[in-house]
């Protein structure tokens, strides 16, 4: 193998990423109409992988609560946001089961992950680096926010401005990484550097497309994080923004899998015929 290339089992020489197609801006809206089609044709399948999202983030925010504070668990759902790609993987196989007329199953789902895992982890590793990393620089945002008794909008601005910087910084190398990286892993028989490079390469060659979807991901769990902030004194918040998510990580992940199958063209990689069989 040199630079350029790799081999596959049968010696057939494949290019170092997979080729990518050219996106109209507009392509997202169309990625959230098939993806909300999908989420309800299996319901039951899609939204277990919402409630096992809400159950994970109740737990963390119970550790962040008890050895730590508010910030601590503002920082810790936010830093999750990053790494709950993963948690999505299971959408993509109810994807391809619907795309194929079959009915999807949780037992197929879970099946699948278990193949993928070593190169799930491989991945899952980074964004964990990633996350440890957002979780340091997080809880070192906090202290710019405004102590006085009575601040005003103008004393909140260089704690949203800084922290706003900080995390589109880590969103960004998240978002260019697992973008179309996992649908490919797991529909394609490739390594996870070329996943993620394939994933880098189709997000620069289409910045308006994917500045549209990163865009409509961020307006899709933002609601729930206002409410978070709004919620301090109540505590309700975090009720609002586990549900938020319980809803969007399925509807986000059905549609990564479209846009997965209109932008990389992997038919050069051997697919992973393991989904079909029971």
């Amino acid at each position: 193998m040199d630079g350029k290339t790799q081999e596959n089992g049968e010696g057939t020489a494949l290019p170092f990423v997979a080729p990518c197609r050219t996106l109209t801006p507009l392509a997202p809206l169309n990625w959230l109409r098939r993806g909300w089609r999908d989420m309800w044709s299996a319901p039951r399948q899609s939204l277990t992988y919402g409630l096992i999202v809400v159950v994970l983030s109740l737990a963390l925010a119970q550790i962040a609560i008890r050895f730590g504070g508010y910030w601590e668990l503002l920082t810790l759902v936010s830093g999750f946001i990053l790494v709950s790609p993963v948690l999505a993987v299971g959408t993509y196989v109810i994807s391809i089961h619907l795309e194929r007329g079959e009915t999807p199953s949780l037992r197929r789902c879970l099946r699948e992950e278990r193949r993928s895992f070593g190169n799930l982890m491989v991945f899952a590793l980074m964004l964990m680096v990633v996350f440890l990393v957002w979780a340091r620089a997080g809880s070192a945002v906090h202290v710019f926010f405004p102590i006085s008794e009575s601040p005003d909008w103008s004393d909140y601005l260089s704690f949203f401005g800084i922290g706003s910087a900080i995390g589109s910084i880590f969103a960004a190398i998240v978002f260019s990484a697992a973008a179309f990286s996992l649908p490919m892993l797991v529909d394609r028989k490739a390594d996870t550097v070329t996943a993620v490079v394939t994933s880098i390469n189709a997000v620069l060659r289409n910045k308006p497309a994917m500045a549209i979807w990163a865009a409509c991901i961020v307006l899709a769990v933002a609601p729930g994080f206002a409410l978070l902030f709004i919620g301090h004194q109540r505590s309700s918040g975090f009720a609002w923004i586990m549900a938020g998510l319980g809803l969007t990580l399925p509807l986000i992940g059905h549609a990564t899998w479209h846009a997965y199958r209109d932008t990389i063209d992997a038919g050069a990689w051997p697919p992973n015929e393991e989904i079909t069989r029971d």
